[in-house]
C-alpha cells in the first residue's frame, strides 16, 4: 500500500468512527459511576422532557454542548448566583465568574458541594466532565488553565445554568 492509499484509508476510518458516535439511537456511553450514583433529585427521562426545553434536555441529560458564543450568560456581570437549569440548585457565585475567551460562561470555582466530576472519554480525548451534584445534570467540563487562586476553568454550557441576581 502506498502512502496516499494509507492516508485515505486511515482518514476514512477515523471519520467513520467519529461519525458513528452520532448515529441516531446511539446514546453517549455513561460512566459506571454515573449509572450507579443516586442523586437527591431523580426523575425519569419523560419527566425531564416535560420540565426542560429540548436544548436544555440535550445538554443536561444527553451530555450535549451548546454552540460557543450563544449564551446570554457570557455577558452577565451582575452580582448573583448561577443555578442548575434542571433542578434550580445553586452552583456558582458571580464572584468566581471570569471571561475565558472560549465562548462559554467560565468560573474558577463552584460553590462547595454543588458539583461532581467524572471522566469523559468521548471525541478521542479524556476530559473531566462536570455534573450538578443534586440532579446529575451535565454542565460542562473543567480544565487546569484557569486564573488564580484555583487555576481551574469550569467551562459551563450557559443553557445548563440560570442566573439569579442578588
Amino acid at each position: 500500500m502506498n502512502k496516499r492509499d494509507f492516508l485515505k484509508t486511515t482518514t476514512t476510518t477515523t471519520i467513520l468512527a467519529y461519525l458513528s458516535y452520532y448515529l441516531p439511537g446511539r446514546e453517549k456511553p455513561v460512566m459506571a459511576t454515573e449509572k450507579e450514583h443516586q442523586f437527591p433529585i431523580e426523575k425519569t427521562e419523560q419527566q425531564w422532557k416535560e420540565t426542560l426545553s429540548s436544548e436544555e434536555f440535550n445538554v443536561l441529560r444527553k451530555h450535549g454542548t451548546e454552540r460557543a458564543g450563544t449564551s446570554p450568560l457570557n455577558k452577565e456581570h451582575r452580582n448573583g448566583t448561577f443555578l442548575c437549569a434542571g433542578c434550580q440548585s445553586a452552583l456558582f457565585s458571580s464572584e468566581t465568574k471570569f471571561d475565558s475567551g472560549t465562548g462559554w460562561p467560565s468560573f474558577n470555582a463552584p460553590l462547595e458541594g454543588s458539583v461532581e466530576t467524572t471522566i469523559d472519554k468521548s471525541l478521542f480525548m479524556s476530559r473531566v466532565e462536570v455534573h450538578c451534584s443534586h440532579c446529575g445534570g451535565h454542565l460542562g467540563h473543567v480544565f487546569n488553565d484557569g486564573p488564580k487562586p484555583t487555576g481551574k476553568r469550569y467551562c459551563m454550557n450557559g443553557i445548563a445554568l440560570k442566573f439569579v441576581p442578588s
